[in-house]
């Protein structure tokens, strides 16, 4: 009795500026978060947020840099996880905890800059996807 209707799809664009901004925020904001060391912990779970909401972006470009960023993050924030605790002890104090923030910060922010100057000199062409209709 009832007949299915034909679903039309809509399309909608994803501007160059918009892929261009999902391929650097989780750079900038790991740079930030790192300069800023009570701002860390707080990144450290919002990154989470970040990097699965640009993780299915459908330019793969934005993709790509956003998976380079979080591996450069996590794998310092891991690596503080198992070898802050002996740098810690070895400096005694504050001195340790100073060395495992420079230990983030050289790894973090020269490479996240390096990757926001790479990704604002390639070509980013708008994308028109498809999307059902509501």
């Amino acid at each position: 009795m009832f007949r299915k209707a034909k679903q039309l799809m809509a399309t909608k664009t994803v501007t160059a500026a918009q892929s261009l901004f999902a391929a650097r925020i989780f750079s900038i904001a790991s740079i930030v978060s790192t300069l800023i060391a009570p701002l860390l912990m707080i990144w450290i779970a919002a990154s989470i947020f970040v990097y699965s909401s640009v993780a299915y972006h459908p330019n793969p470009r934005t993709v790509y840099y956003n998976r380079i960023a979080g591996y450069r993050f996590y794998g310092v924030a891991g690596a503080m996880v198992i070898f802050g605790q002996p740098i810690n002890s070895f400096f005694h104090g504050w001195h340790g905890l100073l060395v495992i923030w420079l230990v983030m910060v050289v790894v973090v922010v020269p490479w996240g800059l390096w990757d926001i100057v790479r990704a604002g000199r390639e070509n980013w062409q708008d994308i028109i996807i498809e999307v059902d209709n509501p």
